[in-house]
């Protein structure tokens, strides 16, 4: 009985391990996932430092603290998680010393039991007596056997309580290292709100910088929207003469396989039948046959390489290399109130970098245009039926036509020190460029 009341604990035991591996998995992956955020911070301090050094509040200046307390708010929430995990952990080993403590007590009590009645009956004779009261030898020998047994038993659940009582200390032990992480994580998680509160201030102060110059930023801004406006021309037109010259290829493709056709299909002969009297017979004509209805494609750009080029960078998505190595986003895809009253609907991504910072593709594909847009230049890649277009370059090193792979420099980033990245598709419909970037 008590042997099985203490593998039933062993078990249990086993269950709660096996149990809290799922959560000790999981702070590992919220270890990683802090590491991953702080090194975000670094990279953005890094950005601000450079942007302090203009001494001008701009615009990628907010979107870099904006993003700084976005990270920082992230690595609370982070601490948070891993409080939970560390207290539901305590409160599982609370309860498991809570059982084996009673499990313990009551292994003690019967083994105090069991060794007083052992005293009070410590005689050889009463052991000799025992046996020789069987009826036969047979039943002797059962009674040897017995009395071994109980010998093993009780040693068997001194045993048990000192397993048990290593068990339970090493129980105590691992809550006491559970509390030191807990103690340890609130003051990472103190800390962490103390700076919080720092870059909210800095962020206000240049909030209030920026508001004080409303007038030049609304200025500067609808500047922007016009060059906007110019480039989302300029896209527009590239795609329309894009579709118009696959349009063109597509009608020269099926006259060419017509007149293939028509070139291998001989002239029918008329059927000539003579009747009883010698007349001639012309025979019939067979029925004209339909020309078969002909579907139009899912896409104009639909030759088995643009297909595989498209499926292939659909499959990329999320995972796109940036088209600048080091930069942020200073205006981000759609409608945006950037601070009060000053509002801009961005068709793209604005990428804020060092002038003369190396602009390179993101994906395979063929240059399907360069072209200005103000004193600027502009590339159009078309990657199958998708476009990606980079502006705001003050040197260009490709031409249009020219085949380019992944990582291949374009051109440099003009004094501007901001890359419109926009990306589109053959019906000229906008996408997040930011939701297709490598994160």
């Amino acid at each position: 009985m008590r042997k099985t009341v203490f593998l039933f604990i062993v078990i249990l035991y086993s269950v709660n391990t096996c149990l809290a591996q799922t959560p000790a998995q999981s702070r590992s992956d919220l270890e990683k996932e802090r590491a991953s955020i702080q090194k975000e911070i670094e990279d953005v301090k890094r950005s601000l430092d450079i942007t302090h050094k203009n001494r001008k509040q701009t615009l990628g200046q907010l979107a870099l603290l904006q993003k700084r307390l976005r990270l920082r708010q992230a690595a609370i929430n982070n601490i948070n998680q891993q409080l939970n995990f560390i207290q539901q952990d305590m409160n599982n080993s609370w309860q498991e010393i809570i059982k084996l403590k009673k499990e313990l007590d009551t292994l003690r009590k019967q083994y105090a039991e069991s060794v007083v009645y052992a005293y009070e009956n410590r005689t050889n004779y009463d052991y000799l007596n025992f046996i020789f009261a069987a009826n036969n030898f047979n039943d002797a020998l059962k009674r040897v056997e017995y009395l071994k047994s109980y010998r093993a038993y009780r040693e068997q659940r001194a045993e048990n309580i000192l397993k048990t009582q290593a068990l339970l200390q090493s129980k105590i032990d691992g809550l006491k290292i559970k509390r030191v992480e807990k103690d340890e994580a609130l003051v990472k998680q103190n800390k962490e709100r103390q700076v919080l509160e720092v870059e909210k201030r800095e962020k206000d102060q240049v909030v209030e910088q920026l508001q004080s110059h409303e007038k030049e930023l609304k200025k500067e801004m609808n500047a922007k929207q016009r060059q906007d406006q110019k480039l989302g021309n300029a896209i527009a037109a590239a795609i329309r003469r894009a579709r118009e010259e696959a349009i063109r290829e597509a009608r020269k493709k099926a006259a060419a396989g017509a007149a293939a056709n028509t070139a291998g299909t001989a002239p029918e002969k008329t059927d000539i039948a003579k009747n009883t009297s010698g007349t001639a017979i012309t025979g019939a004509n067979p029925p004209a046959v339909k020309p078969a209805v002909r579907t139009a494609p899912a896409t104009l750009f639909d030759t088995r390489a643009d297909v595989a080029l498209s499926g292939n960078f659909e499959k990329d998505k999320g995972h796109l290399p940036w088209p600048i190595a080091s930069g942020t986003i200073a205006m981000r895809f759609g409608p945006h109130e950037y601070i009060k009253g000053v509002v801009h609907n961005n068709q793209g991504i604005t990428i804020e970098s060092s002038p003369g910072t190396s602009v390179t593709a993101v994906f395979d594909g063929e240059v399907q245009g360069v072209f200005f847009v103000g004193d600027v230049s502009a590339v159009m890649i078309r990657h199958g039926k998708y476009f990606t277009t980079y502006s705001n370059l003050s040197s260009v090193a490709v031409s249009k036509g020219q085949s380019v792979k992944m990582g291949q420099v374009l051109g440099k980033l003009a004094d501007i020190g901001q890359l419109e990245f926009v990306l589109s598709d053959e019906k000229d419909r906008l996408f997040d460029p930011e939701k297709w970037l490598r994160r």
